[in-house]
């Protein structure tokens, strides 16, 4: 993706932080020469080798798994807090623009399947269960129940290669448009809004100290 040099997001313990958070990804091949994108969850996690992997299934019934192919790059898309910035909050004439944080990652894919995809889906759902009241763990479901979901579902593991990070944040704007952008961020009614407006008090506070 295109990445403004002033919106470029290179720490690496705040990449790894953000796509837990936002861990509903896109995962982006190719069918028969076309773009085929799929929406699924992803865990962040280390292989046995140490190389910093995402791992994730998808279902049979998707032909995007006939196109996993071992070795093959793909990308992984993950998005954040996004909102409109009006230009009616700055304090002279410009355009409307809009504010975003958003994770590109590429790497190489390989196929999981017995013992590696029911540890998968272990780690997916203790993540999603952790806190919630009557949490449901698969170690606790039926062996028989368990062992027909996992036919019908193909696990990938990938080992991350490039990671490319683009946080615009109104990084080029002075302090008072900078926090007019805020407040009226905040005063939405739309949570990703106010999502967003945290992000970007935090951006220019973390700036400012550095």
């Amino acid at each position: 993706m295109y990445i403004h040099p002033l919106n470029r997001w290179k720490d690496d313990a705040e990449l790894g932080t953000f796509i837990q958070k936002n861990a509903f990804a896109t995962l982006v091949t190719q069918i028969d020469n076309s773009p085929w994108a799929t929406h699924l969850p992803l865990v962040l996690d280390e292989n046995k080798n140490g190389n910093t992997v995402l791992s994730g299934h998808i279902a049979k019934a998707n032909p995007q798994w006939r196109n996993l192919q071992e070795n093959k790059e793909v990308l992984v898309i993950f998005q954040g807090p996004h909102a409109y910035i009006s230009s009616s909050w700055y304090n002279h004439e410009n355009v409307p623009t809009w504010n975003y944080m958003a994770v590109h990652v590429y790497g190489k894919i390989r196929l999981i399947e017995g013992e590696e995809l029911l540890d998968h889906l272990k780690k997916l759902v203790n993540s999603y269960e952790d806190g919630r009241p009557n949490r449901i763990r698969v170690e606790t479901m039926n062996e028989n129940y368990v062992a027909k979901q996992l036919k019908a579902l193909v696990g990938f593991e990938i080992v991350i290669t490039e990671v490319h990070g683009s946080k615009k944040l109104s990084q080029n704007r002075d302090d008072v448009n900078h926090q007019n952008i805020v407040k009226n961020l905040q005063e939405s009614n739309f949570h990703q809004d106010r999502e967003l407006a945290e992000e970007m008090r935090k951006e220019r506070s973390d700036s400012s100290t550095t």
